[in-house]
């Protein structure tokens, strides 16, 4: 009989469990930011009229706190409250040094939509102090997605950067029932970045885990441990139809997608110890992309999809390495610490961020320079 224990045991370094209530927001809290954080106000919003259930500008203040590279200024000293530019004293905020202003307003239209203006201004700018505007016309329940476009659209001209408050996030919810017998129940759960709007794509009494979304954002694969084995699952975020991808004896684990969506990396350990390979999702044609005694995990393709990092115990702990995959050179990356893993790339593939065990054996995320090698714990 498979070891479901076992095969759990080997298919994570860590994991997170979320507790009940089932239904509860996932609260997702910064508590520190950059140094050099952006002086920014959001001053609250003109609504007229009907009050609509979605607070658009604290939403936007709290997506751009969230994001640790702004310091959010106190509004309270505003008591009338600015719809356009020309209501802005942009001399006070010159006083206490903000570098940017948002003002905006929020109209009932009737038949539950609502139009939303807001304008991202610079104090500095005297007489041309608009940085960017826009005006759109939403119903009531896409005003929180809205509010988050707009915290992307500031955080990008602000940044240089694309946002990422309208994405989505996945995460595993485990409800746990009774005292003997325990009765386990998991969820895969869609929500918004902020953690609100979740979503259950999937419901089952047996252990999930791994979620992966594919680069267009309308795919999850996941590990699904049905019938007391382990498999790798693809679901459709918005239908629901799931697809078996790989369902081969022992471990079938950590799926993560190449950048073009067509093919998945997963770890098997179909001959021998845990291997990552790269299965083509359309012809099923599986690769091997690492060989060797040890245990190979955690793999993640680079952005331009000629490079894979993963994470091995091969030189007698747990580190990060990197593949070419056209060359098959094979490289360790990470040398600060005895435990290593779960790394990311970041956008432009300059760096990565990771799981580091510090000499104190607290965990921590750092991030690693790939050029110079250099090692910072955020």
């Amino acid at each position: 009989m498979i070891n479901v224990r076992k095969i759990l045991y080997l298919l994570c370094f860590f994991t997170l469990v979320f507790v009940p209530p089932v239904q509860a927001v996932l609260n997702l809290e910064l508590t520190q930011g950059v140094d050099n954080a952006v002086p920014i106000a959001v001053i609250p919003f003109v609504v007229t009229g009907e009050k609509p259930s979605a607070d658009v500008s604290n939403i936007i203040t709290q997506d751009l706190q969230n994001s640790g590279q702004f310091k959010l200024m106190d509004t309270s000293a505003v008591k009338l409250l600015p719809s356009q530019p020309k209501g802005v004293d942009f001399q006070y905020w010159r006083s206490v040094d903000v570098n940017d202003v948002v003002i905006g307003s929020v109209k009932p239209l009737g038949n539950q939509r609502f139009s939303v203006t807001y304008f991202l201004l610079d104090p500095y700018k005297t007489g041309n102090e608009i940085i960017s505007t826009q005006s759109v016309t939403v119903k009531e329940a896409q005003l929180r997605v809205l509010a988050h476009h707009i915290a992307d659209a500031i955080y990008q001209q602000i940044t240089g950067v694309p946002g990422i408050f309208a994405t989505k996030i996945a995460y595993v919810l485990v409800q746990r029932q009774g005292i003997w017998p325990i009765r386990d129940t998991y969820r895969l759960v869609v929500a918004d970045a902020d953690g609100y709007n979740p979503q259950a794509i999937l419901i089952s009494r047996d252990p999930i885990m791994s979620p992966s979304w594919s680069p267009d954002g309308k795919r999850l694969a996941y590990v699904s441990f049905e019938k007391r084995r382990a498999s790798v699952y693809i679901s459709n975020v918005a239908t629901g139809v799931r697809t078996l991808v790989t369902q081969f004896p022992e471990i079938n684990g950590a799926p993560a997608w190449s950048k073009d969506g067509k093919r998945l990396a997963i770890v098997l350990s179909k001959d021998g110890n845990p291997r990552i390979y790269s299965i083509d999702l359309a012809t099923k044609k599986i690769v091997p992309i690492t060989r060797s005694w040890s245990i190979d995990t955690e793999p993640a393709w680079s952005p331009d999809g000629k490079t894979m990092l993963f994470t091995s115990d091969r030189g007698g702990s747990p580190q990060i390495y990197l593949k070419d995959l056209n060359s098959g050179k094979v490289q360790r990356i990470t040398f600060d610490g005895s435990y290593n893993a779960k790394a990311s790339w970041a956008p432009d593939g300059k760096s990565i961020v990771f799981l580091h065990r510090n000499q104190q054996r607290a965990y921590d995320i750092a991030m690693q320079d790939l050029q110079t090698g250099n090692v910072t714990v955020l």
